[in-house]
């Protein structure tokens, strides 16, 4: 079948495309239809059905024979260490695991979160929740204690599982520390913490609330899988929001599951026994879709690395990884290639690796810049395949089905609309606009699924993020263009979060931090064009006018303001004082102009600016710490 075909097949009726999808998936009881529009635009997917997604991830593949295949491999350079479980051993962690949550008290619809590195043990965390039926939010371990903390007052989860500590190339990241310390921050509780310890840092623990991870579990049942109905959801994933408030994306369990099946086939041609490798974190939508639940479902073997793309040891890890594993299909961020390229331009340590397994390379978190692909075509000799899609959509929007077939590469675009997304590219009034046309990308309701229903707590936010602006449509908060042939163009975003290194970071959670200190009068963060990051937020500062403060200090210290808040994941590392904003006449800074002045862009003055002088200030402070041009 043709992806014309198969696109044409779902948009004549969806209803068969999703229930014939709906088949590949293990249910207690199959629902009666696909979409159920009973309250949109809140739309669900399988209400009616019942299903568990451990079971489809982990205990069906051992039921049907196939227990000794490798599930996870974990490679991890970082503490010279690897470690591979077959299905029958995951499925004992998981179910002794969750045995002893429901001991302890948890049950369906309970909230857990998870804060940890890229261990097993993340993974086992995940799917001993889905095998009860609990609430999983996994937190980015590199978040500092004020951002977990926001999280837990918002999914006020039972309990807590972490680990001891992270560990980094050149140091060890205490996780335990940050973990009490949100909780002493928080309003919310949990009942327990469960703390994985690891040998690099063993963590103090608070008596009566913490418990070690194999003492807790000692003498416990194992727990069966808890079936759910088809819009319970699996998990809730934090992204960051322009206003500071992270937004809890809700992900409903029987949609996630089909969509992520239907994906690992269709997308990136892969299935039961082969090596699948998603290069990314537990705590981000790519951890939750395509290392733990999307490759186990399809009865992959997944594999979790803890390390990085150069430095661990040099920049051919991830080649090592690929060789070593037998690696088929591959996923990273253009910035992780960036990194390598630059460390090794000819690739020559790629030349050093049988990479004959590797039937693809995809691409995706942030726009993937035509000399990184080339650079990529080059080194491996393969198709390099951008994607695109979003944590509030938890599958690819647009991409190259090479399961289906592999449409022409056009470099600069993520390729063609998946099944199950009508995308439209709008005019301001909401109009279609012609091929070729920069517009706000937008998706015809309903969603497919596996997309969110709707955002933790919050309908009235739910709307008006993602459905006010164009009635009728789900705001992708991107901007683009479509070409002749149906390719989708992304070329900014429409907001003011920023995109470092594919982590979507909100510049309001760190102007809010910046206003902090007792110095700063008022505060702008943007995001500036960053070589290897992709984006880098720079701060600019108009502090108090009684300020008798040294310029340079007041700067240092609201970098280690933002990196002690926000951490590390946030690379603050830039600010400039400067003695005011430019803004429109009704108060709105213009952020959009001075990033364009910081990247040396052309840009028209807008007509609404109070001052235009101010531009020529900004350039000017600008010049100095070594952006713009005089």
């Amino acid at each position: 079948m043709s992806y014309a075909t198969l696109y044409a097949s779902w948009k004549s009726d969806p209803e068969a495309f999703w229930m014939n999808a709906a088949q590949a998936i293990d249910w207690d009881k199959p629902p009666s239809r696909a979409l159920n529009d009973n309250r949109a635009p809140f739309y669900e997917w399988y209400t009616d059905g019942q299903v568990n997604a451990c079971w489809n991830a982990v205990d069906r593949h051992v039921k049907a024979g196939r227990g000794d295949q490798i599930a996870i491999i974990h490679d991890s350079p970082v503490t010279q260490s690897q470690q591979k479980i077959t299905y029958a051993d995951l499925q004992n962690r998981v179910a002794n695991l969750a045995g002893a949550l429901r001991a302890k008290g948890v049950e369906t619809g309970d909230r857990v979160l998870i804060y940890m590195p890229m261990v097993p043990e993340a993974l086992v965390a995940m799917l001993a929740c889905a095998r009860l039926g609990a609430i999983h939010s996994v937190v980015f371990g590199g978040f500092a204690a004020r951002e977990l903390a926001v999280r837990i007052d918002d999914c006020k989860p039972r309990a807590i599982i972490a680990a001891s500590c992270g560990v980094e190339p050149a140091r060890v990241i205490q996780y335990k520390p940050l973990v009490d310390g949100a909780i002493e921050l928080a309003s919310h509780k949990p009942e327990f913490c469960v703390i994985f310890q690891r040998p690099q840092q063993r963590a103090e623990m608070v008596t009566g609330r913490d418990l070690d991870w194999h003492d807790f579990q000692n003498g416990t049942a194992p727990a069966d899988c808890v079936p759910v109905a088809g819009n319970h959801p699996a998990y809730i994933l934090y992204t960051s929001g322009t206003t500071g408030a992270p937004k809890g994306v809700v992900r409903a369990t029987a949609g996630h599951l089909v969509a992520l099946n239907w994906s690992m086939r269709n997308v990136y041609n892969v299935g039961i026994g082969d090596v699948y490798w998603a290069a990314s974190d537990v705590g981000w939508v790519v951890g939750h879709s395509y290392i733990c639940y999307g490759p186990l479902i399809a009865g992959c073997t997944t594999v979790v690395f803890e390390g990085k793309p150069v430095g661990t040891p040099d920049a051919g890890t991830y080649w090592r990884v690929i060789s070593e594993h037998r690696v088929k299909s591959f996923f990273t961020a253009p910035t992780a290639l960036r990194a390598i390229k630059r460390v090794d331009p000819e690739a020559k340590l790629a030349a050093r690796y049988d990479l004959s397994s590797l039937q693809a390379l995809f691409l995706a978190g942030e726009r993937a810049d035509p000399d990184t692909i080339k650079w990529a075509k080059a080194a491996l000799n393969l198709p390099v395949i951008d994607h695109w899609w979003q944590t509030e959509t938890g599958w690819a929007i647009a991409a190259n089905p090479l399961g289906v077939e592999l449409l022409p590469v056009k470099i600069g675009s993520p390729s063609v609309a998946m099944p199950g997304y009508d995308v439209q590219v709008l005019d301001e009034g909401g109009h279609a606009v012609a091929p070729g046309t920069l517009g706000a990308i937008a998706i015809k309701l309903p969603l497919p699924p596996g997309t969110l229903p709707t955002l933790w707590n919050a309908e009235d936010r739910f709307r008006k993020s993602y459905l006010s602006t164009f009635p009728g449509y789900y705001e992708t908060g991107d901007a683009g263009y479509v070409d002749e042939d149906g390719y989708l163009y992304i070329m900014a975003r429409t907001d003011d979060v920023i995109n470092v290194a594919g982590h979507r970071l909100s510049t309001g959670a760190m102007e809010e931090v910046l206003a902090n200190h007792p110095d700063v009068a008022e505060c702008a963060v943007i995001g500036v064009a960053d070589a290897l990051k992709g984006q880098s937020p720079l701060g600019f500062l108009c502090l108090n006018s009684n300020s008798a403060r040294d310029e340079a200090e007041v700067v240092r210290e609201c970098i280690a303001l933002v990196r002690d808040k926000i951490g590390p994941v946030a690379d603050f590392k830039r600010a400039c004082v400067v003695e005011r904003l430019p803004k429109t006449r009704s108060g709105k800074i213009l952020r959009a102009t001075m990033a364009k002045i910081a990247d040396s862009e052309p840009f028209n003055t807008p007509a609404t600016i109070e001052d235009a002088a101010v531009l020529d200030e900004i350039r000017t402070a600008l010049c100095g710490i070594g952006l713009a041009k005089v």
